[in-house]
């Protein structure tokens, strides 16, 4: 007779699901959802185009979240079917199959309890990521690349809308920097751990004798912000180039000098946008992402500054925060949480929920102690 009783574990996901769903107030979210659409369906939306994109990405973002959590209800309700239905039929491919879909709740539910620990002031908002590469000639270019294209596929993974702003290529392999957007609920929150300086060691396909190579690219990820009206940038403080967007090898992609760079001069922070199809537009994104850079700057020159009157100097984050190995033990390893993967591969094409959840839980440890 078969016999096949997964209710403990079941149990167990329905407790922490009950307890995520608490933390997130569903009648609250269906509440903001309801007034959301009431705006989003007023026939003079459109009037105010800004606000209109504000309205509308709000209730995507908010309507994603329920469905999200709604669906996890769901499945919850149709595994113990699953599993009436496997015993009664005593059936081995349904037990499979249920057990499949226990395991794969596990971690759906694992990854809502880490973000019920996103509670940060931006950790809502959807993300810019902007990648760079280091030291290490072409393979900190490559490497560059490899990493927008890890998070890209993290991205896809989830189903996670991604608009490329800008590319800077570089004149032998990978990209020289890269800045994206990913639009979903708690994109900055989420992706925040992943920022800091990552080094990949391997044996360098770009040089000779099998020689052994490291390299380094920084990571930083910032808030999307609706206005970014609490920093006021002097027109003497910056300086603005245009240019002609361009892709690999130099071709050009647009015929006019649409791209702008926004240097802000007593910083040297540089900006470039080429993602827009009109001047106006990339001047208009990349000057939103330079206030809420000088925004962020001026809020850790604040806490830092607490910390030197309160006598601590200890960093949250140290230079290098996860190394790559692609020689010898194959290796993926987060050097804060000391979460690994021993499989390089499946890390670079997007798998990186683990050190995800690791990161954010790490960080929440910190910020407790």
């Amino acid at each position: 007779m078969l016999e096949f009783d997964p209710s403990s574990q079941i149990q167990a996901l329905r407790t922490t699901f009950g307890e995520i769903s608490a933390v997130v107030d569903i009648d609250a979210l269906k509440a903001q959802i309801e007034q959301l659409s009431e705006q989003a369906g007023a026939p003079d939306l459109w009037d105010d185009t800004e606000n209109a994109q504000k309205v509308t990405s709000a209730l995507s973002h908010r309507q994603s979240e329920l469905s999200r959590i709604e669906a996890v209800g769901r499945r919850l309700d149709d595994v113990e079917v699953l599993v009436e239905l496997a015993n009664e039929m005593e059936d081995e491919e349904s037990v499979e199959e249920a057990k499949r879909e226990i395991a794969d709740l596990e971690d759906v539910i694992s990854q809502l309890e880490v973000q019920t620990l996103l509670d940060g002031e931006y950790d809502a908002r959807s993300a810019v990521v902007t990648i760079r590469s280091g030291a290490g000639g072409d393979d900190a270019t490559d490497f560059a690349e490899m990493l927008m294209r890890m998070y890209l596929r993290w991205a896809e993974r989830h189903k996670y809308p991604v608009k490329v702003m800008d590319t800077s290529y570089a004149e032998g392999a990978g990209i020289k920097s890269a800045t994206f957007e990913v639009d979903a609920p708690y994109a900055y929150g989420t992706l925040s751990v992943e920022a800091g300086t990552h080094r990949l060691a391997r044996i360098s396909p770009f040089g000779g004798a099998d020689k052994r190579q490291t390299s380094f690219a920084a990571v930083e990820v910032i808030p999307v912000m609706e206005e970014a009206q609490e920093v006021e940038v002097p027109e003497g403080d910056i300086r603005v180039d245009v240019f002609r967007s361009s892709g690999p090898g130099g071709q050009s992609v647009n015929t006019t000098d649409s791209a702008v760079r926004i240097t802000h001069l007593p910083t040297g922070i540089v900006v470039s946008m080429q993602n827009e199809k009109s001047q106006i537009q990339n001047r208009a994104a990349a000057m939103r992402v330079l206030q809420t850079r000088l925004m962020l700057l001026q809020r850790e020159e604040e806490a830092a500054k607490k910390k030197e009157l309160a006598g601590t100097i200890t960093a949250s984050w140290g230079d290098q925060m996860r190394s790559y190995f692609l020689y010898g033990q194959q290796l993926v390893k987060d050097l804060r949480t000391g979460h690994e993967v021993g499989n390089p591969a499946v890390v670079f094409d997007g798998d990186l929920d683990g050190f995800i959840a690791a990161g954010i839980r790490w960080r929440k440890r910190k910020d407790d102690e």
